[in-house]
Order: C-alpha cells, then structure tokens, then sequence
C-alpha cells in the first residue's frame, strides 16, 4: 500500500464521522506499511474540543502500540493539521504528515481555523516532520461539500 491507499483511509473515517454527524475529518497513522489506527474528529459526541481525527487516530496508535513514541510512522490527514494537532505529531515523533486540504480550505468551509500553516509552524519550532500538502486535496474537499450540504438540510449542525 502507498500514500493513496492510507490517504483513502482517512477519507473513509472522514466519511464515517460524516454519517454520525461529526465535523468532516479523518485520519490515520501508518507504520511499516500498515495501518495502526485510524479515527474521525469526535468533538461533538465526545463534548471534547480536543478530538480532532489526528489527536484521536494518535491516541489509538500509542495504545496499540504501547508506546507514546511513533517514530517510523507517518500521519495522513484529510485535512492539514491544526497548530493543536501539528503539535501532538510532533510530541509523538512522527516523522511524516501527509494531509489534502489545506487550513484556508477549512476556513472557506466555515471552520474556525487558526491560520497558521504546518510548513510555518515547522519553520518556526526547527520540527523535523516531513510534510506533504496538497495530496489528493480534490477528494479530500469532497467531504467539506458533503459536510456543508448536510448541515444545509439540516442534517448536521455547523461547526
């Protein structure tokens, strides 16, 4: 498996959360050519503001794993990572976050993001974490319209 098919999982978590209403991200971390955890943001159902997708799929990989050390893996998000969450994969050393749509993709969507970039943020702290934006950003804006439509019929509520 290679960036599409890990990035195909975070779509799929995207999309499960979707289906129960949550905010429309999703993630997964990978180690060793193979999925460790993956999750969805569950702020809502969890009355926790911390759960974003990647903050979550982190806490099932150091579970899994036992250990709060992810070096080797990578993470892979539908969305770039909020300074929070950019934050947490750098706390956990991961050395690679792969994510589509970018933070000003998430604003236009109607999120409260805090406008302040991975690459930025990585310039700023000397992190080593190796980025890849932009991947697959087309299906990954795919479920921010799902999401909008579904709060325009009344579906979902707003972030």
């Amino acid at each position: 498996m290679g960036d599409r098919e890990f990035m195909l999982v975070a779509l799929e978590k995207a999309f499960l959360g979707l289906r129960k209403c949550q905010t429309p991200f999703g993630a997964c971390v990978v180690k060793d050519g193979r999925v460790v955890a993956s999750a969805h943001n569950t702020v809502w159902s969890d009355c926790d503001s911390t759960a974003h997708a990647e903050v979550n799929a982190i806490r099932k990989a150091c579970r899994r794993l036992k250990t709060i050390d992810l070096s080797g893996c990578t993470i892979y998000s539908t969305c770039e990572p909020c300074p929070m969450c950019f934050s947490a994969i750098h706390w956990a050393g991961i050395g690679r976050a792969v994510y589509g749509c970018t933070i000003g993709d998430a604003r236009k969507s109607g999120f409260n993001e805090m406008v302040l970039s991975n690459k930025k943020l990585s310039g700023m702290s000397g992190s080593k974490i190796k980025i890849k934006s932009g991947f697959m950003r087309r299906e990954c804006l795919r479920v921010f319209r799902t999401f909008n439509e579904l709060v325009k019929v009344g579906k979902c509520r707003a972030y």
